[in-house]
């Protein structure tokens, strides 16, 4: 299965934000559209990727102020990305090598979507589930040796 099937069964809505906004603003958007990250654009261009993880220790490190802070200060700069050809296999070492539970999705500059370890997962279960059924049907419907016959 490649990034590119997974973002057809996940959807490809795209949620960014500017690194000026504030953090307060980021987590309004995270939580109205239940979504673990924002991809950080500016001037058209990925500078960046803010999840939770990065919210969080923007938390420890300002206190109350933590709202106020910049997105630029918090983001991850230079996310890993992922390309649409890549295999769900590449994808997953990727993810689990680098400790990054969210990946954009991009070919050359312009941003798919972005997949989560969730995604990742729920493919990998449709992928077994489809499967399943396919061998359950092949053995429901093994021809009949001719010796049986006889």
């Amino acid at each position: 299965m490649l990034v590119s099937e997974i973002l057809a069964i996940k959807g490809k809505v795209l949620y960014t934000i500017a690194p000026n906004r504030t953090l307060t603003e980021a987590v309004a958007i995270m939580t109205e559209q239940d979504v673990g990250s924002l991809v950080v654009f500016d001037h058209g261009q990925m500078v960046g990727m803010l999840t939770f993880r990065e919210v969080l220790k923007a938390v420890h490190d300002n206190g109350s102020a933590w709202g106020e802070a910049e997105i630029a200060r918090a983001m991850l700069r230079a996310p890993l990305s992922a390309a649409p050809n890549m295999e769900m296999d590449e994808l997953r070492r990727l993810m689990v090598d680098k400790r990054q539970r969210y990946l954009p999705v991009m070919d050359g500059h312009t941003l798919l979507g972005v997949v989560s370890f969730h995604d990742v997962a729920k493919a990998v279960l449709e992928e077994q589930s489809f499967e399943n059924r396919m061998l359950k049907n092949y053995i429901r419907n093994w021809p009949e040796e001719e010796s049986e016959r006889a």
